[in-house]
């Protein structure tokens, strides 16, 4: 079975003085409905990153949600820079590497911006269900959960990218990278319950 890293979020656990890298144990079962197995990536120092992908030989990379990036608000009380340092990393080599990427929410962001883009604050955008337009023809749901505070404007999306579905505003929902097998989704399919099989299709489409 073909292996799929996921990146994890980091926590603050005080009543144990720890600070833990985390995955929601959704992304297990939406992995094996990929048919991938799951891979949870440590947030490790980034001159061990190019080691991680000789040792573990994945055959694709998924960026999930959660942590603010420092970037964009450095006053958040959920930061993890090691995670941003660590993700920047693993995106550029598995970019050197052409191993498909696939960006989740806070992931999708991420890519945007270490690829050029910036983003815009937005409100009405947490636990809210909303529809988006598809501008390309991509297997994709008309309506979408959504779980953040900072949304992509049109001309905040990086020039390697492209837009293939906004919100009703005209923010940046889903894009590719032409030439790559790179998607990035600012909605949770994890989250769906049971997983909606539009958004497995269409992140089938990005991996191998």
């Amino acid at each position: 079975m073909k292996r799929l890293g996921i990146t994890q979020r980091v926590e603050n656990i005080h009543s144990y003085n720890e600070r833990r890298d985390c995955l929601d144990q959704r992304w297990t079962a939406l992995t094996f409905h990929l048919g991938y197995f799951p891979v949870p990536l440590p947030n490790i120092a980034i001159e061990q990153v190019p080691f991680l992908f000789s040792s573990l030989q994945l055959d694709g990379i998924l960026f999930s949600g959660g942590n603010s990036i420092v970037s964009l608000d450095s006053s958040a009380d959920d930061l993890a820079p090691e995670r941003d340092l660590f993700e920047k990393a693993i995106l550029n080599e598995a970019i050197k590497r052409n191993i498909p990427i696939i960006g989740i929410c806070r992931g999708m962001q991420l890519i945007n911006v270490e690829l050029g883009g910036y983003l815009t604050p937005i409100s009405g955008h947490v636990a809210e269900d909303h529809f988006i337009k598809h501008i390309e023809k991509r297997p994709m749901p008309e309506r979408v959960n959504s779980y953040h505070n900072w949304t992509i404007p049109q001309d905040g999306l990086a020039t390697k990218l492209t837009p293939i579905a906004l919100d009703l505003e005209g923010n940046v929902e889903a894009f590719e990278c032409i030439g790559k097998n790179l998607l990035g989704v600012m909605w949770h399919p994890e989250r769906e319950n049971p997983f909606n099989p539009l958004d497995i299709e269409l992140i089938k489409k990005y991996l191998p």
